[in-house]
């Protein structure tokens, strides 16, 4: 079936803060990225007071409701100032946090974090609000990180599986439009889950390895013919480790899209991130814009 999302340049933009500094500069990152798409930007707190109410007293949660206000207000002044010309709307929510932006995403927003909230995780964790969001999104969800201090590479990196990863290419080639960036595709395959552990095995590498470049060059070459004035570069790499050559690769890139694998939880439980997945979102030199993968645009689960 056909995915539900919109393409980023009819994608409103929805970012949660918090009050920690992560959440403020995943506020402005945001900005930004609204100003490409010629989008709006909507900016959310979620209190959590209904879950909370039967042990908050009234006082207390009107003082969250006041200072979440507050906060809303000064970030919407914050990115004004930064961004005069861009529709700037605020949302005070009394539910949680996940639950609060994936309802304001609705079909059709990309919702933005921070990598860490107030939790007190260190620079290189994302939060666990981060994590369920991404881990239940039925739209696109970005993950600010790397952003302190980097300058822009003029590259658009997407992490490619397989041919069911067309969409993922398109959306990664419509955002390097949007970012007057080049596209890089990479497809990166583990040797060991090829052809196993056994060296004798390793004489049909090479056939294995040309299966793997004629995968991306079918992807490649649609995105080429789609977007004939993008510069795109397609490679391909083997290696043990998937998602060591992703995170080394993002350290020469703006922004990292790919698939969010889902793995089905325990006992019926919400899905869990991938391994690939997570440590990306955990270790990611740029921010990372994740694709659900639902129906069709599951693809290959290897």
């Amino acid at each position: 079936m056909e995915s539900t999302f919109r393409t980023p340049d009819t994608s409103s933009v929805v970012v949660g803060v918090d009050g920690s500094e992560s959440a403020r500069a995943a506020a402005l990152w945001a900005a930004k990225e609204a100003v490409r798409r010629g989008r709006p930007l909507h900016i959310v707190y979620a209190s959590d007071t209904d879950g909370r109410a039967l042990y908050l007293s009234a006082e207390t949660i009107e003082g969250v409701r006041v200072n979440g206000r507050a906060l809303l207000d000064d970030t919407a002044k914050a990115v004004s100032a930064e961004y005069p010309g861009l529709n700037v709307t605020t949302e005070f929510s009394r539910a949680g946090a996940v639950d609060s932006l994936h309802r304001a995403g609705g079909l059709n927003g990309t919702v933005v974090v921070g990598n860490r909230g107030l939790g007190g995780f260190n620079s290189l964790m994302l939060g666990s609000v981060g994590l369920d969001t991404a881990a239940i999104a039925m739209t696109p969800v970005i993950v600010v990180r790397g952003i302190d201090g980097a300058e822009e590479t003029g590259t658009v990196l997407a992490a490619i599986r397989d041919e069911h990863d067309l969409l993922i290419a398109r959306y990664a080639a419509k955002e390097a439009e949007l970012h007057k960036a080049s596209l890089r595709l990479l497809h990166v395959w583990n040797v060991l889950q090829s052809v196993g552990e056994v060296v004798s095995m390793l004489d049909g590498v090479d056939e294995i390895a040309g299966g793997h470049a004629e995968t991306l060059r079918a992807v490649s070459d649609v995105v080429r013919g789609e977007f004939p004035d993008l510069d795109v570069q397609a490679d391909v790499e083997k290696s043990v480790s998937v998602a060591g050559v992703l995170v080394e690769a993002s350290r020469h890139a703006d922004l990292l899209v790919m698939g969010g694998r889902r793995v089905p939880g325990p006992l019926g439980l919400a899905p869990n991130l991938g391994k690939a997945t997570h440590s990306l979102l955990h270790h990611s030199h740029c921010p990372v814009l994740l694709i659900p993968r639902t129906g069709s645009d599951f693809g290959s689960r290897s």
